[in-house]
Protein backbone atom coordinates (compact mmCIF):
# COMPACT_ATOMS: atom_id res chain seq x y z
CA UNK A 1 0.00 0.00 0.00
CA UNK A 2 1.27 3.50 -0.74
CA UNK A 3 0.75 6.57 1.44
CA UNK A 4 0.81 9.99 -0.21
CA UNK A 5 1.67 13.07 1.77
CA UNK A 6 0.03 16.48 1.69
CA UNK A 7 3.16 18.53 0.99
CA UNK A 8 5.02 16.44 -1.64
CA UNK A 9 4.50 13.94 -4.40
CA UNK A 10 6.75 11.22 -2.96
CA UNK A 11 5.26 7.79 -2.49
CA UNK A 12 6.41 5.32 0.13
CA UNK A 13 5.80 1.68 -0.67
CA UNK A 14 4.73 -0.54 2.20
CA UNK A 15 1.83 -1.58 4.34
CA UNK A 16 -0.33 0.80 6.31
CA UNK A 17 1.04 0.91 9.88
CA UNK A 18 -1.11 -0.51 12.64
CA UNK A 19 -1.47 2.10 15.37
CA UNK A 20 -2.03 0.93 18.94
CA UNK A 21 -2.58 3.26 21.85
CA UNK A 22 -0.52 2.64 24.99
CA UNK A 23 -3.18 2.32 27.68
CA UNK A 24 -3.51 0.57 31.03
CA UNK A 25 -5.62 -2.06 29.29
CA UNK A 26 -2.87 -2.75 26.73
CA UNK A 27 -0.23 -3.09 29.42
CA UNK A 28 -2.46 -5.35 31.51
CA UNK A 29 -3.04 -7.70 28.59
CA UNK A 30 0.58 -7.76 27.44
CA UNK A 31 3.19 -10.29 28.49
CA UNK A 32 5.36 -9.29 31.45
CA UNK A 33 8.32 -7.15 30.38
CA UNK A 34 10.67 -9.49 32.21
CA UNK A 35 9.37 -13.07 31.99
CA UNK A 36 10.11 -15.47 34.76
CA UNK A 37 13.57 -16.86 34.14
CA UNK A 38 13.20 -20.59 33.57
CA UNK A 39 16.34 -22.71 33.50
CA UNK A 40 16.41 -26.18 31.95
CA UNK A 41 16.17 -28.85 34.62
CA UNK A 42 19.23 -30.67 33.30
CA UNK A 43 21.33 -27.56 33.92
CA UNK A 44 20.04 -26.85 37.42
CA UNK A 45 20.04 -30.47 38.56
CA UNK A 46 23.58 -31.28 37.42
CA UNK A 47 25.93 -32.05 40.32
CA UNK A 48 29.59 -32.90 39.78
CA UNK A 49 30.63 -36.37 40.82
CA UNK A 50 34.01 -37.30 42.27
CA UNK A 51 36.71 -35.77 40.10
CA UNK A 52 37.50 -37.89 37.07
CA UNK A 53 40.93 -37.81 35.46
CA UNK A 54 40.99 -36.26 31.98
CA UNK A 55 43.56 -36.06 29.15
CA UNK A 56 45.90 -33.15 29.79
CA UNK A 57 45.94 -33.64 33.57
CA UNK A 58 49.33 -33.77 35.26
CA UNK A 59 49.48 -36.37 38.02
CA UNK A 60 52.00 -36.52 40.85
CA UNK A 61 52.41 -40.02 42.28
CA UNK A 62 54.14 -40.20 45.67
CA UNK A 63 55.56 -43.59 46.58
CA UNK A 64 56.72 -43.44 50.19
CA UNK A 65 60.34 -44.45 50.84
CA UNK A 66 61.03 -44.52 47.10
CA UNK A 67 62.17 -41.03 46.05
CA UNK A 68 63.56 -42.40 42.78
CA UNK A 69 59.96 -43.01 41.72
CA UNK A 70 58.41 -39.99 43.39
CA UNK A 71 60.83 -37.23 42.36
CA UNK A 72 62.88 -38.38 39.38
CA UNK A 73 63.58 -34.74 38.47
CA UNK A 74 64.89 -34.00 41.96
CA UNK A 75 63.26 -32.93 45.20
CA UNK A 76 64.06 -29.26 44.56
CA UNK A 77 61.83 -29.10 41.51
CA UNK A 78 58.20 -27.97 41.51
CA UNK A 79 55.56 -30.66 41.86
CA UNK A 80 54.37 -30.22 38.28
CA UNK A 81 57.93 -30.92 37.06
CA UNK A 82 57.90 -34.31 38.77
CA UNK A 83 54.36 -34.97 37.59
CA UNK A 84 53.42 -37.09 34.62
CA UNK A 85 51.06 -35.99 31.86
CA UNK A 86 47.95 -37.88 30.85
CA UNK A 87 48.25 -38.17 27.08
CA UNK A 88 45.54 -37.07 24.62
CA UNK A 89 44.49 -40.70 24.18
CA UNK A 90 43.97 -41.02 27.94
CA UNK A 91 47.07 -43.12 28.59
CA UNK A 92 49.35 -42.62 31.59
CA UNK A 93 52.76 -44.25 32.02
CA UNK A 94 54.39 -44.97 35.36
CA UNK A 95 57.57 -46.99 35.97
CA UNK A 96 56.94 -50.66 36.82
CA UNK A 97 53.20 -50.10 36.40
CA UNK A 98 53.35 -49.62 32.65
CA UNK A 99 50.79 -47.78 30.52
CA UNK A 100 47.31 -47.36 31.96
CA UNK A 101 44.21 -45.84 30.37
CA UNK A 102 43.17 -43.48 33.15
CA UNK A 103 40.47 -41.34 31.47
CA UNK A 104 37.39 -41.30 33.67
CA UNK A 105 39.14 -42.87 36.63
CA UNK A 106 38.79 -41.31 40.07
CA UNK A 107 41.94 -40.49 42.03
CA UNK A 108 41.24 -43.40 44.38
CA UNK A 109 40.77 -45.83 41.49
CA UNK A 110 44.12 -44.89 39.99
CA UNK A 111 45.85 -45.09 43.38
CA UNK A 112 44.47 -48.60 43.90
CA UNK A 113 45.50 -49.68 40.37
CA UNK A 114 49.06 -48.37 40.81
CA UNK A 115 49.41 -49.97 44.25
CA UNK A 116 48.30 -53.31 42.83
CA UNK A 117 50.78 -53.19 39.94
CA UNK A 118 53.70 -51.92 42.02
CA UNK A 119 53.12 -54.66 44.59
CA UNK A 120 54.77 -57.07 42.14
CA UNK A 121 58.05 -55.22 42.65
CA UNK A 122 57.66 -53.46 46.02
CA UNK A 123 56.54 -54.90 49.32
CA UNK A 124 53.26 -53.32 50.45
CA UNK A 125 53.72 -50.05 48.50
CA UNK A 126 52.23 -46.96 50.10
CA UNK A 127 51.39 -44.20 47.67
CA UNK A 128 49.33 -41.07 47.05
CA UNK A 129 48.06 -39.60 43.79
CA UNK A 130 47.44 -35.87 43.33
CA UNK A 131 46.42 -33.76 40.35
CA UNK A 132 48.94 -30.90 40.06
CA UNK A 133 47.82 -29.67 36.64
CA UNK A 134 44.38 -29.80 35.07
CA UNK A 135 43.55 -30.45 31.45
CA UNK A 136 39.80 -29.87 31.80
CA UNK A 137 38.77 -26.38 30.79
CA UNK A 138 35.78 -24.11 30.54
CA UNK A 139 36.09 -21.64 27.67
CA UNK A 140 35.06 -18.02 28.19
CA UNK A 141 34.20 -15.70 25.29
CA UNK A 142 32.56 -12.36 24.69
CA UNK A 143 32.12 -9.28 26.86
CA UNK A 144 34.43 -10.32 29.69
CA UNK A 145 37.55 -8.57 30.94
CA UNK A 146 39.42 -11.90 31.16
CA UNK A 147 38.65 -14.60 28.59
CA UNK A 148 41.36 -17.00 29.76
CA UNK A 149 40.00 -20.59 29.86
CA UNK A 150 39.27 -21.69 33.41
CA UNK A 151 40.26 -25.04 34.91
CA UNK A 152 37.85 -27.64 36.22
CA UNK A 153 39.58 -28.92 39.34
CA UNK A 154 38.81 -31.30 42.19
CA UNK A 155 36.83 -28.41 43.70
CA UNK A 156 33.56 -27.97 41.69
CA UNK A 157 33.34 -24.76 39.67
CA UNK A 158 30.04 -22.85 39.57
CA UNK A 159 28.79 -20.52 36.88
CA UNK A 160 28.79 -17.60 39.32
CA UNK A 161 32.43 -18.27 40.23
CA UNK A 162 33.48 -18.49 36.59
CA UNK A 163 31.69 -15.24 35.70
CA UNK A 164 33.16 -13.52 38.73
CA UNK A 165 36.67 -14.56 37.75
CA UNK A 166 36.17 -13.52 34.12
CA UNK A 167 34.71 -10.14 35.20
CA UNK A 168 31.82 -8.84 33.09
CA UNK A 169 32.45 -5.69 31.07
CA UNK A 170 29.61 -3.53 32.49
CA UNK A 171 29.52 -1.10 29.58
CA UNK A 172 29.53 -3.54 26.67
CA UNK A 173 27.82 -6.71 27.91
CA UNK A 174 24.32 -7.89 27.06
CA UNK A 175 23.34 -9.59 30.32
CA UNK A 176 20.16 -11.02 28.87
CA UNK A 177 21.91 -12.81 26.01
CA UNK A 178 24.25 -15.10 27.93
CA UNK A 179 24.60 -18.63 26.49
CA UNK A 180 26.00 -21.77 28.12
CA UNK A 181 26.99 -24.42 25.58
CA UNK A 182 27.16 -27.96 26.91
CA UNK A 183 27.44 -31.20 24.94
CA UNK A 184 26.85 -29.29 21.68
CA UNK A 185 23.60 -27.78 22.94
CA UNK A 186 23.04 -24.08 23.62
CA UNK A 187 21.28 -22.99 26.81
CA UNK A 188 20.26 -19.28 26.84
CA UNK A 189 20.43 -17.87 30.37
CA UNK A 190 19.09 -14.38 31.11
CA UNK A 191 21.48 -13.23 33.83
CA UNK A 192 19.55 -10.00 34.33
CA UNK A 193 16.16 -11.67 34.84
CA UNK A 194 17.64 -14.30 37.16
CA UNK A 195 18.84 -11.67 39.60
CA UNK A 196 15.96 -9.17 39.55
CA UNK A 197 13.77 -8.08 42.44
CA UNK A 198 16.11 -9.40 45.10
CA UNK A 199 16.12 -12.90 43.65
CA UNK A 200 19.26 -14.99 43.70
CA UNK A 201 20.11 -17.20 40.76
CA UNK A 202 20.28 -20.94 41.55
CA UNK A 203 23.69 -22.58 41.76
CA UNK A 204 24.77 -23.93 38.38
CA UNK A 205 27.78 -26.24 38.31
CA UNK A 206 30.01 -26.37 35.26
CA UNK A 207 31.47 -29.47 33.67
CA UNK A 208 34.54 -30.06 31.47
CA UNK A 209 34.10 -28.70 27.96
CA UNK A 210 31.43 -26.12 28.84
CA UNK A 211 31.55 -22.88 26.85
CA UNK A 212 30.44 -19.53 28.27
CA UNK A 213 29.49 -16.75 25.87
CA UNK A 214 28.33 -13.26 26.86
CA UNK A 215 27.44 -11.19 23.77
CA UNK A 216 28.28 -7.55 23.33
CA UNK A 217 25.37 -5.11 23.36
CA UNK A 218 26.47 -3.09 20.34
CA UNK A 219 23.54 -4.45 18.32
CA UNK A 220 21.03 -4.10 21.13
CA UNK A 221 19.85 -0.56 20.57
CA UNK A 222 16.76 1.59 20.41
CA UNK A 223 16.71 4.81 18.46
CA UNK A 224 15.23 8.00 19.90
CA UNK A 225 14.67 10.69 17.27
CA UNK A 226 12.55 13.76 16.71
CA UNK A 227 11.74 16.47 19.20
CA UNK A 228 13.85 15.34 22.15
CA UNK A 229 16.79 17.13 23.70
CA UNK A 230 19.43 14.59 22.62
CA UNK A 231 18.39 12.33 19.71
CA UNK A 232 20.56 9.22 19.85
CA UNK A 233 20.90 5.46 19.62
CA UNK A 234 20.68 3.97 23.11
CA UNK A 235 22.47 0.74 23.94
CA UNK A 236 21.17 -1.29 26.86
CA UNK A 237 22.55 -4.34 28.66
CA UNK A 238 19.49 -5.52 30.60
CA UNK A 239 16.54 -7.66 29.56
CA UNK A 240 14.46 -4.65 28.63
CA UNK A 241 14.42 -0.86 28.53
CA UNK A 242 11.25 1.09 29.24
CA UNK A 243 9.94 3.90 27.07
CA UNK A 244 10.29 6.34 29.97
CA UNK A 245 13.92 5.31 30.48
CA UNK A 246 14.70 5.85 26.80
CA UNK A 247 13.13 9.31 26.82
CA UNK A 248 14.94 10.14 30.03
CA UNK A 249 18.33 9.17 28.63
CA UNK A 250 17.62 11.41 25.67
CA UNK A 251 17.03 14.40 27.93
CA UNK A 252 13.25 14.26 27.70
CA UNK A 253 10.88 15.96 25.28
CA UNK A 254 11.94 19.32 23.89
CA UNK A 255 9.74 21.76 25.85
CA UNK A 256 9.65 24.24 22.95
CA UNK A 257 9.21 22.17 19.79
CA UNK A 258 7.71 18.86 20.88
CA UNK A 259 4.06 17.95 21.00
CA UNK A 260 3.21 15.83 24.02
CA UNK A 261 0.54 13.89 22.18
CA UNK A 262 3.00 12.82 19.47
CA UNK A 263 5.14 10.14 21.15
CA UNK A 264 5.38 6.98 19.05
CA UNK A 265 7.21 3.68 19.24
CA UNK A 266 7.73 2.11 15.81
CA UNK A 267 8.31 -1.64 15.87
CA UNK A 268 9.31 -3.63 12.79
CA UNK A 269 11.28 -0.95 10.98
CA UNK A 270 13.78 -3.53 9.68
CA UNK A 271 11.23 -4.65 7.09
CA UNK A 272 9.23 -1.48 6.81
CA UNK A 273 8.66 -1.71 3.04
CA UNK A 274 7.46 -5.31 2.97
CA UNK A 275 5.63 -6.01 6.23
CA UNK A 276 3.13 -4.24 8.40
CA UNK A 277 4.70 -2.09 11.06
CA UNK A 278 3.14 -1.64 14.49
CA UNK A 279 3.20 1.86 15.92
CA UNK A 280 2.48 2.36 19.61
CA UNK A 281 1.16 5.78 20.52
CA UNK A 282 1.60 7.46 23.90
CA UNK A 283 -0.18 10.69 24.72
CA UNK A 284 2.43 12.22 27.01
CA UNK A 285 0.55 15.39 27.89
CA UNK A 286 -0.54 13.93 31.21
CA UNK A 287 2.01 13.16 33.95
CA UNK A 288 0.27 9.80 34.32
CA UNK A 289 1.44 8.95 30.80
CA UNK A 290 5.00 8.53 32.02
CA UNK A 291 3.80 5.92 34.48
CA UNK A 292 2.45 4.04 31.46
CA UNK A 293 5.73 4.60 29.66
CA UNK A 294 7.69 3.12 32.54
CA UNK A 295 5.70 -0.12 32.13
CA UNK A 296 6.06 -0.26 28.33
CA UNK A 297 9.13 -2.35 27.41
CA UNK A 298 11.10 -1.48 24.32
CA UNK A 299 12.79 -4.08 22.13
CA UNK A 300 16.09 -3.91 20.31
CA UNK A 301 15.52 -2.15 16.99
CA UNK A 302 12.55 -0.07 18.16
CA UNK A 303 12.42 3.57 17.08
CA UNK A 304 11.00 6.16 19.47
CA UNK A 305 9.84 9.22 17.57
CA UNK A 306 8.66 12.46 19.14
CA UNK A 307 7.32 15.28 17.02
CA UNK A 308 4.44 17.59 16.15
CA UNK A 309 3.19 15.42 13.30
CA UNK A 310 -0.08 13.55 13.67
CA UNK A 311 -0.81 10.01 12.65
CA UNK A 312 -2.38 11.22 9.37
CA UNK A 313 0.97 12.53 8.03
CA UNK A 314 2.46 9.11 7.54
CA UNK A 315 4.11 9.76 4.18
CA UNK A 316 6.34 12.48 5.58
CA UNK A 317 6.96 10.40 8.67
CA UNK A 318 7.79 7.16 6.82
CA UNK A 319 10.01 8.97 4.32
CA UNK A 320 12.12 9.97 7.31
CA UNK A 321 12.20 6.42 8.65
CA UNK A 322 13.13 4.64 5.43
CA UNK A 323 16.64 6.12 5.24
CA UNK A 324 17.02 5.29 8.94
CA UNK A 325 16.05 1.66 8.36
CA UNK A 326 18.61 1.46 5.57
CA UNK A 327 21.22 2.97 7.84
CA UNK A 328 20.44 0.42 10.56
CA UNK A 329 20.66 -2.48 8.14
CA UNK A 330 23.89 -1.16 6.57
CA UNK A 331 25.45 -0.70 9.98
CA UNK A 332 24.52 -4.25 10.97
CA UNK A 333 25.98 -5.62 7.71
CA UNK A 334 29.17 -3.63 8.19
CA UNK A 335 29.56 -4.92 11.73
CA UNK A 336 28.97 -8.47 10.51
CA UNK A 337 31.68 -8.07 7.85
CA UNK A 338 34.09 -6.64 10.40
CA UNK A 339 33.38 -9.56 12.74
CA UNK A 340 34.06 -12.07 9.96
CA UNK A 341 37.26 -10.29 8.92
CA UNK A 342 38.51 -10.44 12.48
CA UNK A 343 37.99 -14.19 12.76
Amino acid sequence: MSVRGESDNATVQGNEPRVVAITPQLLASAQPSVPAAALPSEIVSYRPETYRIQPGDTLLVTVWDHPELTTPAGSQQQAVTNGRLVQPDGSFFYPYAGKINVTGMSIEQLRSTLANRLSKYLRDPQLDVNVVGYGSRVSVQGAFADTTPQEITTVPLTLAQAIGKARIDPEQADLSGFVLTRDQRNYPIDLDALNRDGKTAPTIYLKPGDQLFLPFNDRKQVYVIGEVMRPQAITFKTTDLSLTQALGRSGGLNPVTSKGSAVYVIRGIEDLQNAQTTVYHLNAKSPAAFALGSRFPLRAGDVVWVGPAGVTRWNRFLSQLLPLSGLINNAAAAQYNLDRAGN
